[in-house]
């Protein structure tokens, strides 16, 4: 009966192991692999920035540089855009980039000291649906 015990162990702990082997491949990206913002071209509205998975980023006209002015109901259609400062900028300089402290205590990505968000009607990627809205919001642009 030991035996059979020990053995029932013994390939619990191997299939855990070996598991744990497969799965961390697919949970882990390393950082310099992982690209933070990049620049789209679009016709009409020309390049902007997105983030990784190619979703517009977007400036606010009455944010102030390095201050959000984005709060309350704003937040519910303008999320704030934050990527690690580590992650990999393409098609922009790195140094352009920064880290605010909102009210919240949340942290938000700057663009030359302009703050980033997403606008909560873009779907897909490339989409740029709220380029221009109330002529205060416009894509990020390098």
């Amino acid at each position: 009966m030991y035996s059979v015990l020990l053995k029932k162990i013994t390939f619990f702990v191997v299939l855990m192991l070996v598991m744990g082997l497969v799965f961390s491949g697919y949970s882990t990206v390393r950082a310099e692999e992982a690209v933070g913002v990049k620049v789209a071209e679009k016709e009409g509205v020309g390049q902007f920035l997105t983030d990784g998975s190619n979703m517009t980023l977007y400036t606010f006209a009455n944010d102030e540089s390095g201050v959000s002015n984005c709060s309350g109901e704003c937040l519910d259609k303008w999320p704030p855009f934050y990527v690690d400062p580590a992650a990999v900028v393409e098609g922009c300089d790195v140094g352009d980039f920064s880290t605010i402290t909102r009210e919240d205590g949340s942290e938000q990505t700057t663009y030359k000291g302009m703050p980033l968000y997403y606008f909560f009607n873009d779907n897909n990627p490339g989409d740029t649906n709220g380029h221009g809205v109330k002529g205060v919001w416009f894509v990020a642009t390098p």
